[in-house]
């Protein structure tokens, strides 16, 4: 299968992101014979990540981009696939094996899905996989690594995104300590899926369309001595019309102005501090943002900032804002947003009042709020896995999902069936067996939603994928359609997932046959 064009596809088509055991069944299934027999293995997850009643699906796109790319290669490259499995398998593996190995693709692979974006809970598949025994194997854990990780960012963005709130805007800055470029690219990407407004990682706006934002750093600040010389100096007006001004003297002019009022010393103000800030406002007069705490906000920082952009301010332009890094950032906040208001009122210009204060640094849960797959079924039959850990064990069976929704729309449980059971639909009374109970209770759905859509078919897409900025709008839809208990992120209600008649028959048959 040709893979698609593109730079991710490419990067994609890592087929040995995989676990040597993989390779070494699947050296098992071909000499048994097996290779060929139609299997299928479900992705789930058994508890919410974060103490929380939901999760986020995503992922899938990557998935979809492997599998299309996906073949064991022996081209002229640096490390050929099928060469390096043979060293690492026992030197006596017959060649046919490798043979087979070679001819490999996904053309007979089959995924069904959770939409990206979609709301995920315990037991539910992600991902269901069918095909060909060996290949199913050696997907197994590629595609676990690409949902989990993926899933676990964005859920954890939809938490913040709900202790923040709608109009608040999440800037996600994490790739200088990211895992590795992957791993700063897949949590870039799904930050955003989860409700985060934009990246710093360029990388991610080129690749994925994810939004991207940045201004400045301390080591900026710091690179000025207050000696520098601007090259050219001068700003014109922001209408475009009249002279340009001396921007540095100009902020010098009101510096005296901004002391005064906060009974500063004129000296007090790190001058490097202020030169870097006139550097980057020539760069950026229309986008200026000071970075208050490289010295010292009250003394220098905020002194600062508020003489480079009332000398904008003056030829028209807007400061965009200001960034807190250190320190108590709410109390900071605070008081920067009295001195703004007291010196809007100084010097008249309300614009100053409503200045955006960002604050960064190892913004978890606690400090946002404070600031505001297992095999299951091979060859046809049923597998089961048993344990004495209840919460280890599979379910059996190909089985289809749906969602049960009240008359609001808002998701009453989740239901587990065998596929090839009857759709349940609106209105009809259903029989369901609740985790652990001892007897089925009734429900009647006013919406029934089926969950896992069709995305790949023998090896060909479905339908477009949709785009990361619409996964997103669908995730953040969900969400809102999700009851506040569910939502809660502390204590949260756990969500029902629930077994038809049919599928709690089965699991109860196979357990009894594990009797003695």
């Amino acid at each position: 299968m040709a893979a698609e064009q593109d730079p991710e596809a490419r990067a994609a088509a890592r087929p040995l992101l995989t676990d040597l055991y993989q390779a070494t069944m699947a050296l098992g299934y071909w000499r048994a014979g097996r290779a060929r027999d139609a299997a299928e293995f479900e992705l789930f997850f058994r508890r919410c990540p974060f103490g929380g009643a939901f999760a986020l699906a995503a992922g899938l796109r990557d998935c979809v981009r492997f599998l299309r790319a996906f073949r064991l290669r022996d081209a002229v490259t640096s490390f050929p696939d099928v060469q390096f499995l043979a060293s690492v398998l026992p030197p006596d593996t017959d060649p046919a094996f490798f043979e087979h190995l070679r001819a490999l693709d996904c053309s007979e692979v089959t995924v069904r899905a959770l939409p990206e974006g979609s709301l995920a809970f315990p037991g539910v598949p992600l991902l269901q996989v069918s095909g060909p025994l060996l290949v199913v194997q050696l997907l197994e854990t590629p595609l676990l690594c690409l949902v989990s990780y993926a899933s676990l960012v964005a859920t954890n963005a939809a938490r913040l995104r709900l202790i923040a709130g709608p109009e608040k805007r999440l800037l996600e800055m994490g790739l200088r300590r990211a895992q590795g470029p992957d791993g700063g690219l897949t949590a870039s990407t799904y930050s955003y899926l989860g409700g985060f407004d934009s990246s710093s990682n360029v990388l991610a706006g080129q690749l994925r369309g994810v939004p991207v934002a940045g201004t400045l750093a301390h080591s900026f600040v710091t690179s000025f001595s207050g000696s520098e010389v601007p090259p050219d100096p001068m700003l014109a007006p922001a209408a475009g019309e009249g002279p340009g001004v001396d921007l540095a003297a100009k902020a010098q002019v009101w510096l005296e102005q901004v002391c005064a009022h906060l009974g500063l010393g004129v000296q007090e103000p790190h001058p490097g501090e202020r030169a870097a800030f006139v550097a980057y406002a020539l760069a950026f007069p229309r986008a200026f943002q000071g970075l208050l705490d490289t010295y010292s906000v009250w003394r220098s920082g905020l002194p600062n900032f508020l003489a480079v952009a009332l000398a904008l301010g003056e030829l028209g332009y807007r400061a965009v804002g200001v960034r807190l890094d250190s320190g108590d950032l709410l109390q900071q906040a605070q008081e920067i947003r009295k001195v703004f208001r007291a010196a809007a009122a100084q010097f008249q210009v309300p614009w100053l009042e409503s200045v955006l204060i960002v604050v960064s640094n190892n913004i978890d849960e606690e400090a946002l709020a404070r600031l505001a797959q297992e095999l299951v079924a091979v060859g046809g039959q049923p597998r089961m896995k048993l344990t004495e850990d209840p919460e280890k064990q599979t379910l059996p069976g190909s089985k289809a999902a749906f969602r049960l929704l009240g008359s609001d729309g808002s998701p009453l449980m989740d239901m587990l069936q065998l596929a090839e059971e009857p759709v349940p639909q609106a209105g009809q009374e259903l029989r369901v067996w609740p985790p652990g109970a001892q007897e089925p209770c009734t429900v009647r759905p006013a919406q029934v939603e089926p969950l896992l859509r069709l995305c790949l078919q023998q090896g060909q897409l479905c339908e477009p994928l949709p785009s990361l900025a619409e996964s997103r709008a669908l995730a953040q839809l969900s969400l809102s359609r999700l009851s506040p208990e569910h939502r809660r992120l502390r204590s949260p209600a756990q969500y029902q997932v629930v077994l038809s008649e049919r599928l709690q028959a089965l699991v109860n048959s196979l357990c009894a046959g594990q009797s003695p």
